[in-house]
């Protein structure tokens, strides 16, 4: 058991920001998230649905460390994630072996850390920690933005990426990324950089994110974005946001701003009736969030977020600006430290303003009026 903890502590080291390790030890760690409930949805093509299903708040997955120490401060490392459903046991991420991540490299105590594979993209690690739909403490897949335009639920990974990760200095800490296109002649022909940077000082966290895709809706499959990735299909995309966190006690407060703009998009991914024409028009996205948790008790946490976003599309019969609003609540309780259950409502309510979209929560499919309601019960089992 002993030996057991002391790998998982030694793998843990460079999970978050790729910390270097201070400490001499070799290993191999397996770890990962079970996530299963069931689900209302009031609306999906007209009809309510009740439904089991797996990830609604966590996607399941599970995941393989390793590294190894090879002295004067530096390590070799790898990282093997893989989703699944449990409800059925398929693959997620289009059906890939590690679709979550799949990447090796080096981390040194005082230089940083450079990994290959694929991986996320800067937004991820530098701003959607502060978002209810990233890694904030009650976040989840069912409060994502709209179509999850800003990536910070982590729709799409970029395959082909070289990542470098800072130390950490007094709190701040910053990285960039580049996915490479690997096509020949093709250099910019569906590639993705990406830059960001964190701060945490007491109480108060602090994160910003840039990344801009080219040609993600080109026909090089073999590129930085995949089409069972593509939250977008579009010639370019361009996301880029901040956001603030600050503890107070028990609860803790955040606000986070991003905003998405497209060219040349072709359609949203699960929004067949977008109606876009591939004529170089386009679309863009402001999010506005603010989020909330609170420890009732060492157990048992309340968790919510409300959004505001302003969208703006041109398509064959106009230009249209719909708006979003989104609230979610959750209540959370651990039965251990590993094991908690959960109960959650998201609601979302459209102005669709002629554009021809329909409320479409996060995970579901969307709806035949302009309100979605969806609520969930899990059970999460952390390993």
């Amino acid at each position: 058991m002993k030996k057991t903890l002391a790998i998982a502590a030694c793998a843990a080291g460079y999970v978050v920001g790729y910390a270097p390790l201070a400490h001499a030890q070799s290993s191999v760690a397996l770890s990962g998230i079970i996530d299963a409930g069931l689900s209302y949805t009031n609306n999906q093509n007209g009809h309510s649905n009740v439904q089991a299903g797996s990830g609604n708040v966590t996607g399941s997955h599970w995941s393989i460390r390793g590294y190894e120490d090879l002295g004067a401060g530096t390590a070799a490392l790898f990282q093997l994630e893989s989703g699944f459903s449990v409800m059925n046991g398929s693959l997620r991420q289009g059906g890939r072996e590690f679709g979550y991540q799949a990447f090796t490299g080096l981390t040194n105590n005082r230089l940083g850390t450079v990994t290959l594979g694929r991986q996320y993209d800067s937004v991820v690690d530098y701003l959607a920690p502060l978002s209810f739909t990233g890694h904030h403490p009650g976040g989840n897949n069912l409060s994502a933005h709209p179509y999850d335009n800003d990536n910070l639920n982590n729709s799409f990974r970029v395959n082909n990426a070289v990542k470098f990760a800072s130390v950490d200095y007094a709190g701040l800490k910053f990285g960039t990324l580049y996915g490479f296109s690997n096509e020949a002649g093709g250099f910019d022909d569906n590639r993705l950089y990406s830059f960001g940077a964190s701060y945490d000082n007491g109480p108060l966290s602090l994160g910003a994110g840039y990344l801009q895709a080219n040609n993600g809706g080109s026909a090089n499959t073999n590129g930085a974005l995949t089409l069972t990735d593509r939250t977008f299909i579009a010639a370019l995309q361009r996301t880029y946001g901040a956001g603030a966190n600050y503890a107070i006690g028990a609860a803790k407060l955040g606000f986070v701003w991003t905003r998405t703009q497209l060219g040349g998009l072709a359609t949203i991914n699960g929004a067949n009736s977008l109606g876009l024409v591939q004529n170089g028009q386009g679309a863009s996205f402001s999010n506005y969030e603010v989020n909330a948790s609170y420890a009732l008790t060492p157990a048992l946490s309340l968790n919510g977020e409300y959004t505001y976003t302003a969208g703006a599309t041109s398509n064959a019969t106009g230009s249209h600006h719909p708006k979003w609003q989104e609230v979610s609540v959750q209540a959370d309780y651990a039965l251990s430290k590993r094991t908690d259950v959960y109960l959650q409502s998201s609601y979302q309510h459209l102005a669709a303003d002629g554009s021809g979209l329909t409320a479409d929560v996060s995970g579901q499919t969307a709806s035949s009026t302009n309100q979605q309601i969806v609520v969930a019960a899990g059970l999460r089992h952390k390993f």
